[in-house]
């Protein structure tokens, strides 16, 4: 078929281009991520994953960043996204209820265990933290009843960019057997793999799967959607399936990339490489140092010996009876310098701390204060952690936690999964949704905000003082609202502004009437007190002993 042919061109010509790269792979997967290493290299079942290395310090380096990822940026305990709109300020209070309740049905989707949500961004997030870039798929499980996510190996997946620089074009290898395949795709498959049903299910099929810009695909079937995902069989040039798509399922987050090249790189592993090559050497030298410390070579005089050196705990060494004492000692430790010993282990300890360095461990927590601190100083800490971990939140955000939320967003908002588009506010419909997320880097920002709060309140107070104008330069119940906002405060608990507004007017009513009731009610007490006061008057007035 002319179109496979073409595809399995292009997809030769992707993985060709990469071969080298896999290389890289190999080696930084050999030092930091061993079960992933197999890039160049055939992994047997029960085979000894890290057998070339003398140090797991590198490996467990990797370990703590990949589970720092899920830890810190998508958190199981709590909602870890919020969807948004471009003017979410300006939204009514029902549209913002319906943000947070598609969110709430959004990570309940993905935190099914139905999902493998878990499961593939586990995977995903070591491969992030040791390659710099991951690929996980998002789609609908097979019988369209959920959400289903898959990472894949990076060996298998090969990639390429469109001019405004997004993996538009993915192609990924497969290998099923020919009874996943007649289970998967019925009788479209090859007669070749029908055949094999017979006596060779489990035969092993080159099967190629690549999501295309649907300008880029030759195919006469009139496609109306951007991309189109294709199923073909590499060993007998046949394709299975060909569907419209609305969106690319392959998401690829990148943490650091280069111009040029539309494969990233994981700074952690770059920079600490050399170190990791250099502890593996140091270990086998201080290991090697450390057993001859402790069981150190031994001398013996030649002949004077009758059996065999025995060295272990109740061991005996025979010695020849006639052998002269005097002449020195017929068995011996052999004297070594042993001063080189510390040094060794205060070097290997320096290459530890570049490594955690590398991998960032340093600065994924904030640093305790140590005393009582001001509220600029606690302001000029959380400034500094920000710019610390603005190289390691940012892309993780950006790049990874956003497409994902995107992908299942539009995937269960065009499978019914968030309710009829009827039941939508009407000022959502169209509008560009995105989401924001919970993070370390995120909660400081917040932080930061709710202290710039504080710090304008206790300014206002002395302005005030000097200047009772002052109080009207702060809208307080501006600011309020964004700092709620800005803390995760559910919308439902919050009042709108039209509703705040009517309260207000309320309550000024409330208290005009009741000045107004009690101005009248002065009014009529001075009425009464007049009136009394005139009463008693004449009487006051009235002289004793005089008539009326």
């Amino acid at each position: 078929m002319p179109y496979c042919d073409d595809l399995i061109a292009q997809s030769e010509q992707l993985f060709g281009k990469r071969t080298a790269l896999l290389s890289l792979w190999q080696c930084m997967a050999d030092n930091f991520y061993p079960e992933r290493a197999d890039f160049t290299a055939v992994r047997n079942l029960g085979e000894d994953f890290a057998s070339n290395l003398s140090t797991s310090y590198p490996i467990m380096a990797r370990r703590d960043l990949g589970n720092a990822i899920s830890a810190m940026l998508r958190p199981s305990s709590k909602v870890w996204f919020h969807a948004r709109t471009t003017n979410y300020d300006k939204l009514s209070k029902d549209s913002k209820a319906w943000l947070e309740w598609a969110s709430t049905k959004m990570r309940t989707a993905m935190h099914d265990r139905r999902s493998q949500f878990a499961r593939a961004t586990k995977e995903g997030d070591h491969d992030f933290a040791a390659f710099g870039q991951c690929v996980i798929q998002s789609s609908l499980n097979k019988d369209a009843s959920g959400l289903l996510y898959r990472c894949w190996h990076l060996r298998d997946v090969a990639w390429m960019e469109n001019a405004d620089g997004i993996a538009d074009t993915v192609f990924r290898k497969w290998k099923p057997t020919a009874r996943e395949l007649s289970t998967l795709f019925k009788d479209k498959v090859h007669t070749e793999v029908t055949r094999c049903l017979e006596k060779e299910q489990y035969k092993e099929f080159d099967v190629h799967h690549c999501i295309i810009p649907v300008e880029t695909y030759h195919g006469d079937k009139g496609w109306k959607t951007p991309y189109v995902s294709i199923y073909y069989d590499v060993s007998n040039k046949h394709i299975m399936e060909e569907v419209g798509l609305m969106s690319q399922e392959y998401i690829i987050p990148r943490w650091s990339t280069v111009s040029g090249s539309q494969y990233a790189y994981s700074p952690a592993t770059v920079a600490a490489l050399p170190d990791a090559r250099l502890i593996q050497a140091m270990t086998r030298v201080l290991l090697d140092a450390g057993e001859k410390a402790v069981t150190p070579p031994m001398i013996a005089v030649q002949e004077a010996l009758r059996s065999d050196v025995n060295t272990f705990a109740g061991g005996i060494t025979w010695v020849d009876k006639n052998y002269d004492e005097r002449l020195g000692e017929v068995l011996r430790p052999l004297t070594q310098d042993k001063s080189g010993l510390p040094l060794g282990i205060d070097m290997a300890d320096r290459v530890h701390r570049m490594i955690s360095e590398a991998f960032f461990l340093n600065k994924l927590a904030l640093p305790m204060p140590g005393v009582e601190m001001t509220a600029y100083e606690t302001g000029q800490r959380v400034q500094e952690y920000i710019r610390q971990s603005m190289p390691l939140f940012e892309p993780m955000e950006s790049d990874y936690n956003a497409p994902l939320c995107d992908k299942t967003f539009e995937t269960m908002l065009r499978a019914g999964g968030l309710g009829s588009l009827h039941d939508m506010p009407k000022e959502l419909l169209g509008a560009d949704v995105e989401f924001r997320f919970e993070s370390p880097l995120h909660d400081a920002v917040e932080r930061e905000k709710g202290q710039r709060f504080l710090e304008a309140k206790a300014m206002l107070a002395d302005a005030v003082a000097l200047d009772p104008n002052a109080a009207h330069v702060v809208d307080a119940v501006v600011a309020l609202r964004d700092v709620l906002e800005g803390i995760g405060v559910p919308a439902k608990w919050t009042r709108s502004d039209d509703e705040v507004k009517v309260r207000i007017a309320a309550q000024e009513q409330q208290q005009q009437t009741a000045q107004l009731l009690a101005t009248m009610q002065q009014g009529a007490d001075v009425a009464k007190t007049l009136g009394e006061a005139g009463a008693i008057a004449p009487q006051q007035t009235q002289q004793p002993g005089q008539p009326y």
